[in-house]
């Protein structure tokens, strides 16, 4: 039996026929010219025939490599349609998550991770309730939990939760404790946290919302003083919408968590996996 060709050199001529240039074919495969060429002789060398005629400034192609790069351009067709048969076919990964979280640091970041991984869906559901991997039809769930406690064996640590006090400019220049606290229901205690952190007190009970997404909606009305992660409001603070108030970030000691399934996950989902994590270390 004959030793199959290597793909590698299979590609670089399909390459180098389709551009006609030997630097444009090093250029889409990340190579230099040199190593190029070596893969266009070892082919040749293969195959018994010349492929290619070089000249001082030039590269075209001989008779049989011309009709070699037209079957070669139509096999590399069938599989790219086979391969985007597939991945149509893949069903897309279902992740849960809190609105807040998936609305304001999810989403405006999954376009990165589809340039990456163009191939893999990710389908965003919101829910505050805890999920069952095991019984419901989800792949992976979001969810906050202290930092030295996983919500489940196979949890892996996202970013750390912060939070900080906002309100429309106006407000936040001339903010009491008195003033309405704007939170959310998942999170009730961080007010209070942040309060004792920064040695304030006479604060009256937080107004509290279904979600920080409705919270930080009401401040942007004016109707009091959101508590929330810096980087869900990054965008309004730049655009002059919102303010900082005094006083400093507080650490709360949970951590948003990426729940995964026991066992061995299938590739989709660990290439997900992986890129939050890395994500969200740049992002902390």
């Amino acid at each position: 039996m004959r030793p199959a060709l290597p793909l590698e050199s299979l590609w670089a001529f399909h390459l180098v026929a389709e551009t006609g240039s030997l630097t444009a074919a090093a250029a889409a495969l990340g190579v230099t010219q040199p190593a190029v060429s070596k893969r266009l002789r070892d082919l040749e060398t293969s195959l018994g025939c010349a492929l290619v005629r070089r000249g001082v400034n030039a590269i075209s192609l001989t008779e049989p490599g011309r009709r070699f790069a037209e079957e070669l351009g139509d096999g590399f067709a069938r599989l790219q349609a086979a391969t985007d048969r597939l991945r149509s076919a893949s069903p897309p990964l279902r992740v849960r998550a809190y609105t807040t979280w998936a609305l304001r640091w999810l989403i405006p970041r999954l376009s990165a991770f589809r340039r990456r991984y163009p191939g893999i869906e990710v389908e965003v559901s919101t829910s505050t309730a805890a999920v069952d991997l095991a019984r419901e039809a989800v792949d992976a769930a979001v969810s906050t939990a202290p930092q030295d406690r996983p919500p489940s064996p196979a949890a892996r640590r996202l970013q750390p939760v912060v939070v900080a006090p906002f309100a429309i400019p106006s407000l936040a220049g001339a903010w009491r404790p008195e003033g309405t606290l704007l939170g959310s229901k998942v999170r009730p205690n961080d007010w209070p946290m942040w309060l004792r952190a920064n040695g304030l007190e006479g604060a009256g009970r937080p107004l509290l919302f279904e979600s920080t997404t409705l919270a930080i909606q009401a401040a942007l009305e004016g109707l009091g003083v959101v508590i929330c992660a810096p980087g869900y409001v990054g965008g309004e603070v730049r655009a002059g919408r919102l303010a900082g108030l005094p006083g400093r970030a507080l650490a709360t000691g949970d951590c948003y968590w990426l729940s995964l399934p026991g066992g061995r996950i299938d590739a989709p989902l660990q290439a997900f996996a992986d890129w939050l994590v890395e994500a969200s270390a740049k992002s902390s």
